[in-house]
C-alpha cells in the first residue's frame, strides 16, 4: 500500500466522531456497559454480524433495538421459535389470482438490520436459511436468488440456560458471527441508574438515527485503507496459529477467524483516532473474535476449561511485536 492509499486524518476524525455519536446514542438506553457498546460498533463499522450471549434480562434485545434505531437503516425483528420455518424468514411464492401470477412476499430477513431473538430456538432448517444470508448477503427461494440490501447485519441473541427446545448452533454458523458479546449484570448504581432512566417513558421511544445505512458503508469501505505495519499483522496471524497448535483445543480457529481479528483491530484503531494499528488492539479483540470458533479437546472439557481460559493463556505466550 502506498502513502496516497492510506486512510486520511480527516477519515479517521470522521469514524471516531460517528463512533461517539454512536455511542452516545446507545447509552442513552443502554446504563453502565461502554465497553460493551463500543465493543457493538466496532463490529458495524467492520459491517458484520454480532451475536450476544447471556442470561435473560440483561438487555440483549434492548441493546440490539438501540443500535438497530441509531442507524438510518430498515430493521426487522425475528422471534425465533421451534415452528419457525425458513419460508417465514426468507418469504414465498403465492399465486396472486387478480394477476394471475406468482409474486413474491418477502420475508423479515430483506431488511439492513435483522435482529434475530433466540437465535438458537430455531431449527437447523431455518438456521441454515439464516446461514446463507449471513455469509452470501443474498437469499434463495425455490431456486430464485434474491440480493440483500447493503449493509446488511444480523445481530442476534441466545441464551445459555433454559436450553429445552433449543437447538445449539453449529460451529459453521458461529464462525459467521464477526463478534460474541456477553452484557454481564450491572453493578448496583448502575442498576439504580436503570430503574430511575426508566421510571418513566422508555427511552427507546426517544431515539434518532445518527448515521444512514449508506454512511457506514462508505466508512467501512474507507477502513480498509487504515494502515497495518507487517509486525502487527503477523502477530494476528501468529495468535490464530497458536490455537491451532494448542493441545486444549479440538480445532483451532480458521483463517476467517485472522480476517475477522485483523478487520476488528483495525476497527477498533480508527474508533480510537488512531490511523495506524496496534498490537494492543489485536489482543484487545481476540477474546471477543476468537473463542466462539475454537472447539475444546475432551480432556479440556471434562477438566472444566473453558475456550476463554485458554485463549488468555495462548495470548500469554505469543511475543508481542516491539517497534524498531
Amino acid at each position: 500500500m502506498t502513502i496516497a492509499d492510506r486512510l486520511s486524518i480527516e477519515d479517521v476524525a470522521l469514524i471516531k466522531s460517528t463512533a461517539e455519536r454512536l455511542q452516545a446514542s446507545v447509552e442513552a438506553v443502554i446504563v453502565g456497559k461502554p465497553d460493551v457498546v463500543r465493543l457493538a460498533l466496532v463490529a458495524l463499522l467492520c459491517e458484520g454480524h454480532i451475536l450476544l450471549e447471556d442470561v435473560p434480562g440483561l438487555g440483549k434485545t434492548t441493546l440490539a433495538k438501540s443500535i438497530a434505531r441509531s442507524l438510518g437503516c430498515t430493521f426487522k425483528r425475528i422471534q425465533f421459535t421451534p415452528d419457525l420455518m425458513p419460508s417465514d424468514i426468507t418469504g414465498i411464492n403465492y399465486y396472486n389470482q387478480k394477476l394471475g401470477e406468482f409474486v413474491f412476499r418477502e420475508g423479515p430477513l430483506i431488511a439492513q438490520v435483522v435482529l434475530a431473538d433466540e437465535i438458537n430456538r430455531a431449527t437447523p432448517r431455518t438456521q441454515a436459511a439464516l446461514l446463507e444470508a449471513m455469509e452470501e448477503h443474498q437469499l434463495t427461494v425455490e431456486g430464485v436468488t434474491t440480493m440483500l440490501p447493503s449493509p446488511f447485519l444480523v445481530v442476534a441473541t441466545q441464551n445459555p440456560v433454559e436450553l429445552e427446545g433449543t437447538f445449539p448452533l453449529p460451529e459453521a454458523q458461529l464462525d459467521r458471527f464477526l463478534v460474541r458479546l456477553k452484557l454481564g449484570y450491572p453493578g448496583e448504581d448502575e442498576e439504580d441508574e436503570i430503574l430511575r432512566r426508566f421510571e418513566g417513558e422508555n427511552p427507546m421511544d426517544t431515539l434518532k438515527p445518527v448515521i444512514t445505512g449508506e454512511e457506514l458503508t462508505r466508512l467501512a469501505h474507507a477502513l480498509r485503507h487504515l494502515h497495518v505495519e507487517p509486525a502487527v499483522r503477523r502477530y494476528a496471524v501468529r495468535i490464530v496459529q497458536a490455537t491451532r497448535e494448542d493441545p486444549a483445543f479440538e480445532l483451532g480457529a480458521s483463517p476467517r477467524g485472522s480476517l475477522a481479528l485483523f478487520r476488528t483491530a483495525r476497527a477498533l484503531a480508527a474508533v480510537s483516532g488512531r490511523d495506524y494499528v496496534l498490537p494492543d488492539d489485536v489482543k484487545t479483540m481476540a477474546p471477543y473474535v476468537l473463542p466462539h470458533r475454537l472447539i475444546l479437546s475432551t480432556q479440556a472439557r471434562l477438566r472444566g476449561r473453558n475456550a476463554d481460559e485458554v485463549l488468555a493463556e495462548v495470548l500469554q505466550r505469543v511475543p508481542v511485536p516491539i517497534e524498531g
